[in-house]
């Protein structure tokens, strides 16, 4: 074969895509693995369970204990298990019933994800179908949490009560639904009996057909297949995430989405959406084809066309996207290897029309709801900040307790949001000081009390479950936040707004990219620092150091600091002035 015929053969599909063909929409080997003793899945029914909202984990902080102990498998294995909630919605008995679950067959924790979704720990194999049943049973559902599909909507979750914000709830319910893939083999393994095809599902809020909101059906769309009439039979390269928001409300944290949906408001109504395409955030730092990326404005959709064109841009994804190596397969590497006008070409093409330009529209605000608001009925709603979005009793600090409370005695909706904080909706004006005492009461701290540089934190899980984690992020950020919370009060930067994202791996998670402080796990108890990134999510940060112990994450930030106080212009934020004054001179100014 010649140099140039080998250079034009076709590539090797990766293993999940051959996964993913050979797997009849969704279910391959899976039924029978549910059924056998393992303790764990193969790794072709790991891949597909993606789709079903389940990852395979084990207890990291036990390996030596079960190599010890010599137990089937040699790990102590158990499921993460995702249910979608889009926009962040969902009423105090779901949260509730997510509760008993946690208790019953998890591992008492429960987690707001920086998707506004719910994650569930330590569910051993033998209990994922009980606790997938009961959750459909609930209303809710955990297809397409993860995988190589539309993965949970986000959306602004402020519940204000005006015609704009419920546009914006509307869409993200429309996008839910239109992009939810429509294989039944959901329904077949995690709702009915396996053998008799009865419906199994325990006492709940279901729809008649037992889906939890997802009917399983054809959308009447005639360009796919029968069974998968968007995705086809292979889905998605890669996961593909989607988001709605607003100029003056980020946070969606639109411009990190596959697509993000910009609404753009005329006399108090949404007229339409701006798209922005091509952003993510997962980086392998070994690989330089691998990037982060925020994405840029493609068109703008008057109101009703904004969803066929979001179609359009997922099918180009669909044909277009590498299905050869994983690491490059996500839209972000599509439109970089293709370009933006070619890229616009095949989506007008696909789309079937020309497509209009962008509105100029710049991102101005991020709306944390943190805090007592009036949300425009006379009620109001409580934003909660939770600490990494992790919900639990531990101690004289019992938030998970007072939350029943809570729903016992004023049962709210809720909102997640997109910084893992809950938001407890329809508060009559005589409730507030009765739900501030219920969470005093719990030991747990008010919004009000929390300093701006904790509550805009977050961090990803990491370990001891995240099988890619190299280091800790949910554990070790709150003693880090400690440590940075006494160097900005030495310098009387306490009350200055900024975001800090800590991941324990370079996957990026919890979006530190775009934050004003990054921290990225790098190797164990070290990390790479990026600044100059903001609040408001538009830009990339960079590199300011690499291999940082974390001992001295808060003394290296302490100079940048001093720097930050000396040298800002006036109403200057902490990540605009890293970005005006640049690695090289913070580096040269605070000492290498």
């Amino acid at each position: 074969m010649s140099a140039d015929a080998a250079q034009d053969a076709p590539k090797k599909l990766t293993p999940v895509e051959g996964f993913k063909d050979a797997s009849n929409y969704l279910s391959g080997p899976i039924p029978e693995e549910l059924a056998n003793d393992a303790p764990n899945f193969t790794g072709e029914a790991m891949q597909l369970l993606k789709h079903h909202g389940s990852y395979e984990q084990d207890d990291r902080d036990r390996r030596k204990e079960a190599k010890a102990e010599k137990v089937p498998g040699g790990k102590y294995y158990s499921m993460m298990v995702r249910t979608v909630v889009p926009g962040g919605r969902m009423s105090s008995d779901q949260l509730m019933a997510q509760f008993d679950l946690c208790e019953e067959v998890g591992n008492g924790t429960l987690r707001l994800t920086t998707r506004q979704a719910i994650q569930v720990h330590g569910i051993l194999k033998s209990n994922l179908r009980h606790y997938i049943n009961r959750v459909v049973a609930i209303g809710q559902t955990t297809l397409a949490a993860c995988g190589d599909v539309c993965r949970n909507v986000m959306c602004s979750p402020v519940p204000k009560k005006n015609a704009v914000y419920d546009e914006m709830q509307a869409l993200a319910d429309r996008i839910k639904e239109h992009f939810k893939p429509r294989t039944g083999s959901y329904y077949e393994l995690w709702v009915t009996d396996s053998e008799t095809g009865e419906k199994t599902l325990a006492a709940g809020g279901a729809n008649a057909n037992g889906s939890g909101g997802y009917e399983f059906k054809s959308s009447g769309i005639k360009d796919g297949d029968g069974v998968e009439p968007i995705y086809g039979k292979t889905y998605l390269p890669r996961k593909f995430k989607m988001g709605v928001g607003l100029p003056e409300d980020n946070n969606a944290d639109l411009y990190s989405q596959d697509i993000g949906f910009l609404a753009i408001v005329e006399n108090e109504l949404v007229v339409g959406y701006n798209l922005i395409v091509g952003g993510g955030f997962g980086r392998t730092p070994s690989a330089a084809k691998t990037f982060a990326a925020v994405g840029a404005p493609l068109c703008y959709c008057p109101l009703g066309e904004e969803i066929s064109a979001a179609e359009a841009i997922m099918k180009v994804q669909r044909d277009f996207g590498d299905r050869t190596d994983r690491k490059v397969a996500r839209l972000k590497y599509t439109l970089n290897r293709l370009g933006v006008e070619k890229f616009k070409e095949l989506v007008e093409e696909y789309a079937g029309r020309a497509l209009d330009p962008p509105k100029d529209a710049p991102i101005t605000a991020h709306d944390d709801g943190m805090g007592w608001h009036e949300q425009g009925d006379g009620r109001w709603y409580y934003g909660l900040n939770v600490e990494n979005g992790r919900i639990k009793d531990d101690g004289d600090f019992r938030l998970k307790t007072a939350l029943r409370q809570i729903a016992a005695e004023l049962n709210p909706p809720l909102r997640i949001t997109g910084h893992q904080g809950l938001i407890l909706c329809d508060i009559d004006a005589g409730d507030k000081s009765k739900l501030e005492s219920l969470l005093t009461s719990h030991g747990v701290t008010l919004t009000e009390n929390v300093s701006n540089a904790r509550r805009w934190s977050m961090a990803c899980p990491a370990m001891p479950t995240c099988g890619l984690a190299i280091t800790e992020s949910e554990r070790a950020l709150p003693g880090i936040m400690t440590q940075i919370e006494e160097e900005l009060a030495k310098l009387g930067l306490q009350d200055e707004v900024f975001t800090t994202r800590m991941t324990g791996c370079p996957n990026g998670c919890a979006r530190p990219y775009n934050s004003d402080i990054g921290l990225v796990g790098r190797a164990k108890e070290k990390y790479t620092m990026f600044l100059g990134g903001g609040t408001l999510g538009y830009r990339l940060n960079w590199i300011y150091k690499d291999m940082v112990p974390a001992d001295q994450v808060a003394p290296e930030l302490a100079k940048v600091f001093a720097e930050f106080k000396a040298k800002r212009t006036e109403g200057e934020t902490f990540g605009d002035f890293c970005d005006r004054v640049g690695k090289e001179e913070l580096l040269a100014s605070c000492g290498e």
